[in-house]
């Protein structure tokens, strides 16, 4: 428990880096249009999705397995 604590800690502590990747910049400086800003835009939004989701499954996994300790236990009690 003391150890995913530690690793919780260090996940939402980590330092941010303030910077857009150079095909970013370059795709958006050129553009003519807001379209093409929007693609970008609806892209970092699916690739922001994926972290939320794996953290939800490994949460709702150890749930799970909790609740399926808690249950063998007072089945044995």
């Amino acid at each position: 428990m003391k150890k995913l604590l530690i690793i919780l800690f260090l996940l939402i502590a980590s330092v941010t880096a303030n910077a857009q990747c150079a095909m970013c910049r370059a795709a958006l400086e050129n553009s003519n249009g807001p379209i093409k800003a929007e693609g970008v835009n609806d892209g970092i939004m699916y690739l922001m999705v994926f972290p939320y989701l794996l953290i939800g499954l490994v949460g709702y996994a150890i749930y799970r397995t909790r609740k399926k300790k808690k249950a063998k236990q007072e089945e044995v009690a």
